[in-house]
């Protein structure tokens, strides 16, 4: 398949360290961006060092379902061969969308949510949708009626882990109900981005005690890399250097189903 990977949240970090692998590689890139000045400095700077890449930016706001809808109608049919659902967002406080879902929720799962299901009829058979989770998954029970957070239950992290979970339950619902498509998940493990500054008081201390402990992004990225370019068909994990089976912790179909109505009931409007 000679078609584009989208490439969400390309200007930094993880995102921006894939399209230059991407380009690298000889694969043509959509990087799909909020902020269009930023990626159009990233793509510059890629191309002084691969004058050949083939890269265009395009505007996707994961906070704004109708910037999704606008996006995924400028995708011509066949034109593109997988998704990268990289961008994401730690909310330091509870704070709602103009479409009335919590931030984080909405950019980490809400907005990739509806990105991929407005895609599917462009993508061809065997197109790879790899979503980057979070090893915090595995501290979050997911249930459907956590998906509106209150800001009575609100906390960064636990939300941010919880929105996580659920971009991994419609990952395997999203298997289950398309097995044409190559659905794969990646855990980067702790990289030492942007994302990780909280805006805490001790974040300068941590920032000396634990982030040179952490993956560089070039390093944290290349799970995701190799599973946008397995022919694996089954729905693999992919974290470190291994391909693995999804965890049984994450193996409830009943939930991922109950997960995928609620969300279909909430985004109805934007579909």
């Amino acid at each position: 398949m000679n078609g584009r990977i989208i490439v969400t949240g390309a200007t930094g970090g993880m995102g921006a360290a894939a399209v230059e692998a991407l380009a690298a590689q000889g694969k043509p890139v959509l990087m799909a961006c909020r902020n269009l000045g930023k990626a159009e400095a990233v793509r510059t700077d890629i191309l002084r060092r691969i004058p050949e890449a083939d890269l265009q930016v395009g505007k996707l706001d994961l906070s704004s379902l109708s910037s999704v809808r606008s996006f995924a109608a400028g995708i011509e049919p066949g034109s593109v061969s997988g998704i990268f659902h990289n961008a994401g967002v730690i909310s330091k406080k509870h704070i709602l969308t103009e479409d009335g879902f919590e931030n984080t929720f909405s950019v980490n799962y809400f907005g990739p949510w509806i990105l991929t299901l407005l895609l599917l009829p462009k993508l061809p058979a065997g197109a790879r949708i790899v979503s980057m989770v979070s090893l915090t998954c595995r501290f979050a029970p997911l249930k459907e009626s956590m998906l509106q957070p209150s800001e009575r239950d609100f906390s960064q992290l636990r939300t941010y882990a919880r929105a996580k979970r659920a971009l991994l339950s419609f990952s395997l619902e999203l298997a289950r109900r398309h097995p044409d498509l190559r659905v794969h998940l990646a855990d980067p493990g702790i990289v030492g981005s942007d994302m990780i500054d909280l805006g805490h008081w001790f974040d300068p201390l941590a920032d000396i005690l634990f982030k040179p402990f952490c993956k560089t992004p070039s390093k944290g990225v290349q799970p995701a890399l190799r599973a946008l370019s397995t022919t694996e068909d089954s729905t693999r994990y992919y974290v470190g250097k291994a391909a693995r089976a999804v965890p049984r912790r994450y193996l409830d179909p009943l939930l991922d189903k109950r997960i995928w109505e609620k969300t279909v009931l909430l985004v109805n409007p934007w579909l």
